[in-house]
């Protein structure tokens, strides 16, 4: 395939770094100027057309590697452009949608997960499958690594709340925190059984929250981001006490939005950004939550 020359120099001597040729040449892929399948041309050829050293060609086709753009990377021959990605445009309910991630995110060695939600109901069942591949010998994972924030006991929460009644009377906050500290206990020893029946190095920590978050938001390896809105509803609720109606969410059901860094640089930077925002959290104005 013959690559158009492009004047790809800026003030006449600057030279391109890595990172600019491999956005070059992502935005050829999007475009469709190399398909899947088709061979780049060769490291000599590449680094003749951007006026720079072979080093840094081969810097920016492992750029290109690491986001799955590349596929046949030797050292023998030009790398082929790689077969899409599957993608995540369509979003689908947030039970449906994390589960699979989850479960593809424990065929690494070393597992990071991280979440800011209301309570931790959709991750404890998520959690389910890559625990299942696990005991089925088919992931094996060195290390697993949870951050879990969500809401201090001690606020008040701007959902789920009693239609009527607030503060210490209100009966749904009990209702939520039962459900936050059940669920927070199960997930933790559905994962620390882990380190005993297979040797993995299990981390699960909480923190809490000082406000209620309008959003649920997963962070997977530091690399994918899928976030949904809580969509807030009012709904009748029967308990040990009566009839409960409450201004409430059904977070199994919100929207699941994706975004990961080898989708390109809006991606990229919505993931980085996120993670940042879940860091700054974590690390500033949270504090040690412990599930009673």
């Amino acid at each position: 395939m013959v690559v158009t020359q492009e004047n790809v120099a800026v003030n006449g001597s600057r030279r391109l770094s890595p990172q600019e040729i491999a956005d070059v040449l992502r935005d050829r892929i999007r475009a469709g100027d190399l398909k899947a399948g088709d061979r780049l041309p060769t490291q000599a050829e590449l680094a003749e057309e951007f006026g720079v050293e072979r080093g840094t060609v081969r810097q920016a086709l492992r750029v290109l590697q690491n986001d799955g753009l590349l596929s046949n990377v030797s050292k023998g021959s030009p790398p082929r452009i790689a077969e899409p990605a599957p993608t995540h445009d369509q979003p689908q309910p947030t039970m449906v949608g994390l589960a699979p991630r989850l479960a593809e995110a424990f065929s690494t060695p070393h597992v990071r997960i991280d979440a800011a939600c209301l309570t931790a109901e959709t991750l404890m069942l998520a959690l389910g499958e890559p625990v299942r591949l696990i005991h089925e010998g088919r992931v094996r994972p060195e290390s697993i690594d949870v951050r879990i924030l969500l809401p201090s006991r001690d606020i008040n929460l701007a959902f789920p709340i009693s239609v009527t009644e607030h503060g210490d009377a209100d009966p749904v906050h009990g209702r939520w925190l039962a459900q936050r500290n059940a669920q927070g206990h199960v997930l933790r020893h559905n994962l620390r059984s882990l380190r005993s029946s297979h040797g993995i190095d299990v981390r699960v920590t909480f923190r809490a929250l000082p406000f209620t978050p309008p959003m649920k938001l997963y962070l997977i390896n530091e690399s994918e981001a899928l976030m949904a809105y809580y969509m807030i509803t009012r709904r009748e609720e029967l308990s040990d006490t009566g009839t409960l109606d409450m201004y409430d969410v059904l977070g199994t059901e919100s929207l699941l939005f994706s975004f990961e860094k080898r989708a390109g640089r809006r991606d990229s930077a919505f993931v980085d950004e996120s993670q940042r925002w879940f860091n700054a959290l974590w690390e500033t104005i949270t504090t040690d939550l412990t599930l009673s």
